[in-house]
């Protein structure tokens, strides 16, 4: 028997190996998981310009194809359709803009919904033509779709503001 086998080497020999073990396992390297809440601050932000834009095929863009909006005063916009047809008239809007800032991300542990929440400023004309600057907070539920993209399935705006007081 070779002398390294011997029965009083043998247990440093096993130490010594499942050490080396530990150390290359340690040592190895493991892949990051994708920063999914800096993607979705990015979509966020990208959606922001695309207001900006006025580009409603950009803007419309992240919603999934069975995304609802549901923004004040009107009804739920369900699917990417109804959503064009009734965010149209806003983005038409000479006087219209959008600032979303985003103060909050969180992604599932599952990693495949997650939620923005912040402040938003909006401006836009109006019934009488004047420029009206609205603020208040939002809520989007984002779904990670199977190409790895984030788009918005759910999105609601409410004011801070007051309500007018009633004509006289």
């Amino acid at each position: 028997m070779p002398p390294w086998l011997s029965p009083q080497r043998r247990i440093p020999v096993r130490h010594a190996v499942l050490c080396l073990i530990a150390i290359l396992t340690a040592c190895a390297t493991v892949p990051k998981p994708p920063d999914d809440a800096k993607a979705i601050r990015e979509a966020e932000s990208a959606r922001t310009r695309a207001a900006a834009a006025r580009d409603l095929e950009a803007f419309a863009a992240f919603y999934t194809d069975d995304a609802s909006v549901l923004n004040p005063n009107a009804p739920i916009f369900t699917g990417k359709q109804p959503i064009k047809d009734g965010l149209k008239p806003m983005l038409a809007d000479p006087q219209f803009s959008l600032i979303l800032m985003p103060t909050r991300v969180e992604v599932s542990k599952s990693g495949d919904m997650a939620f923005t929440q912040g402040p938003y400023k909006m401006t836009f004309s109006d019934f009488r033509g004047n420029k009206f600057e609205d603020e208040g907070k939002y809520l989007t539920v984002w779904r990670k779709l199977q190409d790895g993209t984030w788009k918005a399935v759910e999105d609601a705006m409410n004011s801070d503001l007051p309500l007018p007081p009633p004509p006289n």
